[in-house]
C-alpha cells in the first residue's frame, strides 16, 4: 500500500510539472526596409535597434506584449501606433510612440482604451482628418473613430458593420472605399462604400476565400508600392502568426476582385533567433525616398514559463473526470 502511494503521488506530482509548463507569444515591433523599394527583399534596418518598441518600453501599463504597429509621417514627425496588451487582463488597448527619423521610437501612452479588446490599430488619413478602425470584434462591430486631437484625442463615430470582424484593413480607390476583415475565423470578406460613413455593401465576390489560413486574415495596411496596391495577410496555418505573404491586387471594382500573390511571398517570417524567433505576421510600408522602403513590422518568440496553478487545475480535472463522468451518468439513468 505504501509503494502504491508513493507511485501515485510520484506520478501526479509528474503530471503537475508537464501540466504547469505553459508557452506564451511575446510580441514586439521592429523596423524592416528595402533599399532597392522592393517588398519583397525586405531586411532588418541596419541603423535600429531591434526590437524597436517592446513591452518593457511601456511604462503607463504592465504590458506583456506589443503588435500591430501603424505609423503616420507628418513630414518630420512619425507616430506609431501599436496594440499594448496588459498583463493582467490579457485585453489590448491601443499605445503611441514618437519618432523623428522613423527608425529610433519613444513610447508615450495608451491613447485609446475601451471595456473590450482592441488591437490592429488601421490609422489613415482623409480629408485633412486622421481616423482609426481598429480591431473591435469583441464588441461586434467594425468601430471607426476619429482623432479629435491628433496623435493622442481619439473619439468614437460610428459603427461601419456589425458582426464578427477580425483586422478590418481599408482603402479608398477610384473615387470608393473599400474594406477587407476576416469573419469568424474563416472568411475573408470585402465590403464597399460610397462614403466612409457608409452604408457598406458586401461585394458580389465575396467571401474572397474560406477556409485559407494562408491569406484570409489581414496583416497590414494596403499599400501602393509603384504602380501595385499590395494587400498583405498573415500565414496563419500550422499556427497562428507564421509569416507574412504579400499580393497585388490587379481587379477591382463594383463587379470584380481579383489578386495574385507575390513570386518572392511570404515577404517576412521567424528569424530563428531573437525577438521574431518564431514569427511575423505584420507589415506596414511606407516610402522613404529615394526609392527605398521603409517596413513597421511585428514579431514574436515563444517564452515558456512554469504556471504551478494552471498545472494543478489541470491535475484536479484529469482526477475528478470519472467522477463527474459517472454523476453525468447517474443523472440521465434518472431522467429516464
Amino acid at each position: 500500500m505504501t509503494l502504491f502511494l508513493i507511485l501515485t503521488l510520484s506520478l501526479l506530482v509528474l503530471w503537475w510539472i508537464a501540466w504547469s509548463i505553459d508557452e506564451r507569444n511575446v510580441w514586439s515591433v521592429g523596423v524592416y526596409w528595402s533599399e532597392q523599394g522592393d517588398p519583397e527583399r525586405l531586411e532588418p534596418h541596419p541603423r535600429a535597434r531591434q526590437p524597436v518598441l517592446s513591452a518593457a518600453d511601456v511604462t503607463d501599463v504592465d504590458a506583456a506584449a506589443v503588435a500591430d504597429p501603424f505609423v503616420v509621417r507628418d513630414g518630420e514627425r512619425c507616430y506609431l501606433f501599436v496594440e499594448v496588451v496588459e498583463r493582467a487582463t490579457r485585453r489590448g488597448a491601443i499605445g503611441l510612440a514618437r519618432s523623428g527619423d522613423g527608425i529610433a521610437w519613444r513610447y508615450e501612452r495608451i491613447v485609446l482604451r475601451e471595456p473590450f479588446h482592441l488591437s490592429y490599430p488601421y490609422v489613415f488619413s482623409y480629408r485633412g482628418e486622421h481616423y482609426m478602425i481598429p480591431e473591435s470584434r469583441r464588441a461586434n462591430a467594425v468601430r471607426l473613430y476619429r482623432a479629435e486631437a491628433f496623435p493622442n484625442g481619439w473619439r468614437f463615430e460610428r459603427e461601419l458593420m456589425q458582426g464578427d470582424y477580425h483586422d478590418p484593413s481599408i482603402v479608398r480607390r477610384d473615387g470608393r472605399w473599400w474594406l477587407f476583415a476576416l469573419r469568424g475565423r474563416r472568411e475573408l470578406t470585402l465590403h464597399g462604400a460610397e462614403r466612409l460613413e457608409g452604408p457598406w455593401i458586401e461585394h458580389p465576390a465575396s467571401p474572397l476565400a474560406v477556409d485559407e489560413p494562408r491569406l484570409t486574415r489581414s496583416g497590414g495596411r494596403i499599400t501602393m508600392v509603384g504602380d501595385r496596391l499590395l494587400r498583405f495577410a498573415q500565414d496563419d496555418e500550422g499556427h497562428y502568426g507564421r509569416a507574412v505573404r504579400a499580393f497585388e491586387i490587379v481587379a477591382l471594382d463594383a463587379s470584380r476582385y481579383e489578386e495574385r500573390e507575390l513570386p518572392g511571398s511570404p515577404i517576412l517570417a521567424a528569424s530563428g533567433s531573437g525577438w521574431n524567433a518564431d514569427g511575423m505576421h505584420h507589415a506596414d510600408l511606407h516610402d522613404a525616398g529615394d526609392g527605398r522602403l521603409l517596413a513597421y513590422v511585428d514579431g514574436k518568440r515563444i517564452v515558456r514559463c512554469f504556471r504551478a496553478r494552471k498545472g494543478a487545475r489541470r491535475v484536479a480535472a484529469a482526477i475528478t473526470a470519472p467522477f463527474r463522468c459517472a454523476s453525468r451518468k447517474v443523472a440521465l439513468r434518472a431522467l429516464r
